[in-house]
């Protein structure tokens, strides 16, 4: 009888190990949820998904098409409960948790449905050039809103009950000339960002501390976020100087775990000058400095 014939030097089992690695490597990427700003929608981010397909294969990518454009002007709450809702089930299909990337006035959105959001799983919540201490400031998108050069009497129409029920962008007008007022009337970036005690300050902080990476994103030649520096949690004093963010109160109190984030090392800064507004989620250099690490 003749022994068993040995195939020295097979490819084979070489072979059947390299499939094993790429597949563990492509089902590790954690899947990505895009959250359009004010006046966008599912297919300004097409670009920004197709980056992350190329440079993550098999990475599932969701643009939540809800609130488009001219429905993004409904109250922040409503978006932040509709976005929650369809959000959610793409948390609980992923055990591993997933990323956040979101634009504009979504990033405000994003973070109210961290922070309201009990035992979420997201893993990095990447803020693209959205106005986190708020929004002062007359830009093209205020225009389609306001007559043009209202800045200084906005907060006549968003400081009542009326604006803060009607538009989005006067939950998060922030006119750092009437601070009393905003204090007052603000029914969404007051509380979320802890300018004013609410009674649910404790448990949104929580929840928004199970992010394990915030990534602020924005620059100065912007020219919708106003001051720019709000994308990275700075804003004006009534001298309408900025105060950076380690400056600020909701920062010095911790308010919502901004300062526990970034005392763990859990908060990255990318500044990019040159980039306007509308081109951030298309521009690959962004893209790789700024987001890719972010995303496994």
């Amino acid at each position: 009888m003749k022994p068993p014939r040995v195939i020295r030097g097979s490819a084979a089992p070489l072979l059947l190990l390299l499939l094993l690695l790429s597949g563990v490597c492509i089902d590790s990427y954690k899947p990505v949820v895009i959250v359009h700003g004010i006046f966008d929608g599912a297919k300004q981010f097409k670009t920004l998904s197709y980056f992350i397909r190329e440079v993550h294969p098999g990475t599932e990518v969701a643009v939540i098409d809800i609130y488009d454009r001219l429905k993004s002007l409904k109250p922040m709450w409503l978006q932040v409960k509709a976005f929650t809702e369809a959000i959610s089930p793409i948390m609980q299909k992923a055990p591993d948790g997933i990323h956040l990337l979101c634009f504009s006035q979504g990033g405000l959105i994003c973070r109210a449905l961290l922070s309201t959001t009990p035992y979420h799983n997201v893993h990095s919540f990447i803020s693209l050039s959205s106005p986190q201490a708020g929004q002062y400031g007359d830009t093209e998108y205020l225009d389609r809103i306001f007559p043009r050069r209202m800045r200084k009497m906005v907060y006549l129409i968003c400081y009542n009950k009326v604006g803060q029920t009607v538009f989005s962008i006067c939950d998060y007008w922030n006119d750092p000339h009437h601070r009393a007022q905003y204090l007052q009337s603000s029914r969404f970036l007051a509380p979320l960002n802890g300018d004013r005690p609410y009674k649910d300050m404790k448990s949104w902080r929580e929840n928004f501390l199970r992010i394990k990476k915030l990534v602020l994103i924005g620059g100065p030649d912007d020219g919708v976020i106003t001051p720019w520096q709000s994308s990275l949690f700075g804003f004006y004093d009534s001298n309408e100087s900025v105060v950076q963010m380690k400056d600020q109160e909701f920062y010095k109190n911790d308010t919502f775990g901004l300062r526990t984030l970034n005392t763990r090392g859990d908060v990255s800064v990318c500044v990019h000058s040159g980039v306007k507004h509308v081109q951030w989620h298309s521009n690959f250099t962004v893209f790789k400095s700024c987001m890719e690490k972010w995303l496994t």
